[in-house]
């Protein structure tokens, strides 16, 4: 049922309209017309506002023609930069940027299937309860846009998160929490040639401290990473302060504070070890979420895998994504396979067939509820 030639251009169209993270307002225009034209109840609100993007969530609804369960689909609208002036090509089945740039399938694929799925839904009369549609903003860089969201204008209490980037079958069921661990050592500046010795260096303080921490995969759940360090003047100086940016990440929240806590001794010993000082500033970016996989939104997708013939499987992610948002504001939400390969790269990719069976999946999932 689904149009392959409309969805494969609609996907093209999108990528190629500049959506960068805080920046979304055109292609949420654009979208708004479309999603009217199809037929939907659409608005948007200001989450943009709030966290600093030139553009809302837009809330779109379309009305059921049945009495079926009302459901939502989401996915964002922003993308990772280098993301101005995509320029898709398409070799084999597989559509790349031109190399300069991302492609801009994370996540502009999973709102091509979706608004496919919508088109055909009206053009085939297909028997639906009420849809809802979330486009959000800001998702890269912290959820923004999801954390910000209009809930009180929602009905739905189950949502699909067009999302990741396994191939259309994947069910995600659960996702970590997140810490963000900013650190700052403080040392005591001196000449490096004349008086080292009156110094306490800052750099010194900060590699003592992370050859002490336990980083990158700690177990099946856990992970840990020092991303961003940053200090010194000049080679002559005893640098006199360092910051670091660091994050821990747990599908399991003990797991996750046994972790932020091992970094922040790791910090503070070494700083009475060489006499300096340390601020930790800890912010918890999202939480974590897990769904039953006997719960009916697992069930459910299961059933339109089945129907279609995708291979079903549930996996747990390491990344955050606005599914765990949801989850944390009483819908019950999993993100799904569309086949994203390569994200936040230039090498990023997708395969037409991914993109043509994701649509396909929206769509039959609409038919099991409806």
């Amino acid at each position: 049922m689904i149009n392959e030639e409309r969805l494969l251009k609609r996907f093209l169209e999108y990528v190629q309209i500049d959506s960068p993270t805080k920046h979304e307002r055109e292609f949420a225009d654009f979208l708004k017309k479309e999603m009217e034209e199809i037929g939907l109840e659409v608005r948007m609100d200001n989450a943009g506002e709030k966290c600093g993007s030139n553009s809302g969530n837009l809330i779109g609804k379309l009305k059921g023609n049945t009495d079926g369960e009302t459901i939502l689909f989401s996915s964002h609208m922003d993308t990772v930069s280098p993301s101005v002036g995509i320029k898709p090509q398409i070799k084999d089945g597989v559509i790349y940027s031109d190399g300069t740039t991302v492609l801009g399938g994370d996540d502009k694929a999973g709102i091509a299937a979706i608004m496919e799925a919508l088109e055909t839904i009206q053009e085939k009369s297909v028997p639906h309860g009420d849809i809802e549609v979330v486009f959000s903003i800001y998702e890269e860089g912290g959820l923004f846009g999801a954390k910000n969201l209009d809930y009180d204008s929602l009905d739905a209490k189950l949502a699909y998160i067009l999302d990741s980037g396994g191939e259309p079958g994947e069910i995600i069921v659960a996702g970590p929490a997140q810490n963000k661990i900013n650190i700052k050592f403080i040392g005591k500046e001196a000449h490096a040639g004349v008086c080292p010795e009156e110094g306490i260096s800052a750099i010194q303080i900060a590699s003592e401290a992370i050859r002490n921490m336990n980083l990158l995969r700690i177990d099946e759940e856990t992970t840990a990473n020092i991303g961003i360090i940053s200090g010194g003047k000049a080679t002559n100086i005893v640098t006199n302060e360092v910051i670091i940016e660091a994050e821990a990440r747990s599908l399991d929240n003990e797991k996750l504070e046994k972790q932020t806590n091992h970094m922040m001794k790791c910090c503070e010993a070494a700083a009475k070890k060489f006499g300096g000082k340390v601020e930790i500033e800890i912010n918890n970016a999202y939480g974590a979420f897990k769904v039953d996989e006997n719960h009916e939104i697992v069930r459910n997708v299961k059933k339109a895998c089945e129907n279609l013939g995708f291979k079903a499987h549930t996996e747990k992610s390491g990344g955050g994504s606005d599914t765990n948002i949801l989850n944390a504001n009483g819908i019950t939400a999993i993100n799904l396979g569309i086949g994203e390969k390569k994200p936040h790269t230039v090498e990023e990719h997708i395969h037409i067939k991914d993109l043509e069976n994701a649509a396909r999946l929206a769509l039959e999932i609409v038919k099991v509820y409806g």
